[in-house]
């Protein structure tokens, strides 16, 4: 699976938009560091079934593998700059999903 992609996919709400705004000043270059792309977020996006998650923005990235998304995660860096993120918003759940691996 190392070699197939990855993405990360984040629901939270914005609670303090200045410490939101400081983690995303460091977010973007640390996020190239390891290969990884944002590929969307929404802040309004349309729950079809389940149940409701709690409403906030859903975040979509994309790494070109979990070892790269792991350390992604763990980068001391991202550790420090995170606290903002979480000073800042409630995180509903942030989840490392495997794409679907190449047909041999």
């Amino acid at each position: 699976m190392s070699d197939t992609s990855v993405y990360v996919i984040a629901n939270i709400t914005i609670e303090d938009a200045s410490k939101y705004r400081q983690y995303e000043k460091g977010f973007f270059p640390i996020l190239k560091k390891f290969g990884g792309e944002l590929l969307t977020y929404d802040d309004a996006p349309t729950h079809f079934e389940g149940m409701n998650p709690r409403p906030g923005r859903v975040v979509i990235l994309k790494f070109p593998s979990a070892t790269q998304a792991n350390a992604w995660y763990a980068e001391p860096e991202y550790q420090q700059l995170s606290e903002n993120r979480r000073a800042g918003t409630t995180l509903e759940f942030l989840t490392l999903v495997h794409a679907i691996p190449p047909k041999d």
